[in-house]
């Protein structure tokens, strides 16, 4: 199965090749809604393993296991907590990602030693496919190098892990853009570990008030936590959008989130704009490709003006303030 067959319609046979490498240890480029993932069987510790090697991901830092439905999740959690069927119920396919006490099943490397798993169950049609033609749960983390901009189009896979896949299958561009959102119901109340496409307000809606536990330096509960993330190789920084250019404005660009930009952007050698309306879903599925443009633009720098941090915007402030630190 070592021939790799770079980017793929994600017809019946592709499907069927890539799920047919996905049992023999072979690593797949996967579509979601939310980015795209670096597959491998879950259950397979080796096939696990050239996952994190693949991205040069440090082994203390967790995957999320993909699965076709609520049944899979219950097959790999210890216990399925009263509040993780109503999210289910709720959200599933989707955004979510539910942290939950794990079975023997699941591989040590998986979790990276942790009791708990985080579980996700993807909406989108080609991602379900895989996972019911696979037949076997699925560890997909972004399909990046570790650290770097996540994917959102299969091109950004095969420019940076091309050679360490199957396959990438092409299933467009990512509607929702931004990680998942995940919940840890391993504790005595549903905590959220990390922003991502399912705002907050909608998880408290369903399982009442939940605590927030996004950082962590040494020993990661859930991906996402580090303080330095989704970065950019460009330096970029965050501004105010009553802050006056820099003097050295025409050598950088200039990203602005929600609405049109500010009357003295004309200084920036080039400005991008996520929505001029301010959709923060339109400007959440255009974050990391803008990112990804700029970052290749040849730019001295990239300037960022953020959104207000609520509703989806929390997601949005999160990623931009890691990729600045």
């Amino acid at each position: 199965m070592a021939d790799r067959h770079g980017v793929l319609a994600p017809t019946d046979t592709n499907i069927t090749g890539a799920a047919r490498a996905l049992r023999a240890g072979e690593l797949v480029g996967m579509p979601t809604e939310t980015v795209y993932g670096l597959a491998a069987n879950a259950l397979d510790p080796r096939a696990v393993a050239r996952v994190f090697e693949a991205k040069r991901r440090p082994s203390f830092d967790p995957l999320i296991v993909h699965v076709a439905s609520l049944d899979g999740a219950r097959a790999l959690w210890r216990d399925t907590p009263p509040a993780a069927l109503a999210l289910a119920d709720a959200f599933w396919p989707g955004p979510l990602t539910i942290v939950a006490p794990r079975t023997a099943l699941v591989p040590d490397l998986v979790t990276s030693g942790l009791d708990s798993v985080a579980i996700r169950v993807p909406a989108h049609p080609v991602a379900q496919a895989l996972l019911r033609a696979a037949d076997t749960p699925l560890a997909a983390p972004s399909a990046n190098p570790f650290g770097a901009v996540s994917p959102t189009r299969a091109a950004h896979v095969a420019d940076s892990l091309g050679g360490d896949v199957w396959c990438v299958l092409d299933g467009g561009p990512c509607g929702v853009g931004l990680e998942s959102t995940i919940v840890s119901l391993a504790g005595a109340t549903p905590t959220v570990l990390r922003f991502g496409g399912l705002p907050l307000e909608s998880l408290e809606a369903v399982v009442g008030p939940v605590g927030r536990r996004l950082h962590s330096s040494d020993r990661p509960e859930a991906p996402g936590q580090l303080t330095r993330h989704y970065a950019t190789r460009t330096p970029l920084r965050l501004r105010a959008a009553d802050e006056p250019p820099p003097p050295e404005a025409a050598a950088r660009a200039l990203l602005v989130v929600a609405g049109p930009a500010p009357a003295w952007a004309r200084g920036y050698g080039h400005v991008e704009l996520l929505s001029p309306t301010g959709d923060l879903t339109e400007a959440a599925a255009c974050l990391f490709a803008a990112m990804r443009a700029l970052d290749a633009g040849g730019y001295a720098g990239i300037d960022a003006i953020p959104c207000a941090a609520a509703g989806l915007g929390a997601a949005i402030v999160d990623r931009l303030v890691r990729a600045a630190a």
